[in-house]
This record gives structure tokens, sequence and C-alpha cells, in this order.
């Protein structure tokens, strides 16, 4: 070896740094991983809580569901206007409006399974479906796990009215017992919640389809079982 490639040899030697430590790209890699988790995890419960709230409701579907939230959203105990564009003499006999005062959501009644959730998205996006939308028996509302009950299971289940002291037909039959017409009786076997409490439209008293008397116990707001179904005929 000459004289001069000895001398540029031992200058490489010398000139040489350590191997630089491998980039820690796997253990960023992870972190990053975890973040966006994190992220995604967070922005799911932030879906999930805004999807209980009126206000995806009228958000997200506003237009064919526009109507109802506007009666959700309607001041109690005055003149107003239901789902179907009927006027109401008193909003109070419309469950939305007298849930919302009590501080329940949407979601406290509404619980459409996956598959349904599924359905109606496709026909919100699509623009495949009613104006306003039609509406839905007590029956429609149930889960599953409700149904073998019927609507006195859905309408009284525990964390509703239980608050005022009412889980049963009978405290219902007791607590308008002092009424000269009691609504709540079982003459006529147990009659389904829904045939005279409506949610998004005046209230109806079925019991006026055959009792003349039973007018005078219409309570504020409602309306006849005759002038009920005419508004059926109309929807």
């Amino acid at each position: 070896m000459t004289e001069n490639e000895n001398r540029d040899e031992r200058a490489q030697g010398e000139g040489a740094s350590p191997a630089a430590p491998a980039p820690r790209r796997h253990k960023r890699g992870i972190t990053v991983a975890v973040v966006v988790v994190a992220v995604l995890v967070v922005a799911g419960c932030g879906m999930l809580a805004w999807h209980e709230t009126p206000s995806f409701c009228g958000i997200v579907c506003h237009t064919p569901m526009s109507t109802y939230l506007d009666t959700y959203e309607a001041t109690p105990n005055t003149q107003g206007v239901d789902a179907y564009g009927n006027e109401v003499s008193n909003t109070n006999s419309m469950l939305a409006v007298v849930h919302a005062s009590a501080g329940q959501g949407c979601m406290g009644c509404h619980e459409p399974s996956l598959d349904q959730q599924m359905s109606e998205g496709m026909a919100w996006v699509s623009g495949n479906y009613e104006y306003p939308l039609p509406e839905r028996s007590v029956n429609d509302l149930m889960v599953d796990s409700d149904k073998d009950g019927g609507s006195e299971a859905f309408c009284l289940k525990s964390g509703c009215h239980d608050a005022i002291g009412i889980t049963s037909r009978d405290d219902l039959e007791q607590a308008t017992a002092d009424m000269p017409f009691n609504p709540h009786t079982r003459q006529h076997g147990d009659i389904d919640c829904g045939t005279c409490h409506k949610a998004h439209r005046a209230s109806t008293l079925y019991c006026t389809q055959c009792h003349a008397e039973a007018v005078d116990e219409l309570p504020a707001g409602w309306v006849t079982y005759q002038d009920s179904q005419a508004q059926i005929a109309e929807m």
C-alpha cells in the first residue's frame, strides 16, 4: 500500500462518526395510532351524545323532521300548530311539549333499531320519504324487549312516570278517580295508551266516540274522537 493510500485510510478512520441510532419510527407510529384512536373515540362519544338531543333530529334530518321538532320546541300552554299543520288550542295537549317541559329528549320515546335508522337514513339521503313523516303508533316506537308488554310497558317503564308515583294502569285509574268520567277505567279492556295520547298533535279522548258526556272531561287543547279521525283523514 502506498504512503498516500495509508494517509487516506487513516483520514477516513479518524473522521468516521459512530453509527447514528435508527429513527424510532415504530414507536412514533404507535403514538400516532393511539392519538388517532383517542380522537375517534372522543368524536364518536360526542356524536353519540349529540344523537340523543333534539338538535340532531332537526339538523341532520331537518326536512323530514322539522315539523316534529317544531312541536317539541313549542311554547307550553299556548296556542300552536301540530306537526301536520292543524291548529292546537293548547300545546300541552301534545305529549312532545309536555315531555320537553319535563326535560325529556326525543330518544326517551324514540328507540329505533340500527336497521331502522339505516333505512331511514337512506330514505333521507335519497329523498324518498313522506313529508311530514307519517304518524307512528306506540307499537312502532317499541324496541323488541318492550313488545310483549304492550304500550303500558312502554309508557309506564321505569324512569318515566314513576317519578310521580304512576307505575301501572291501576295507578292511572286512581290518579283520575276524582273525574266524573274516569278515562282510565277498564270498562272496555286495556285500551292502547296511544289511542288517546298523541305526541305531535292534539290528544283525543277515545271515550267521546260513544259517550257524549265525556266531552265535558276534555283536557285543555284535546279534541274529540271524531275530530281526531277527521285530522287523520287529512294527513
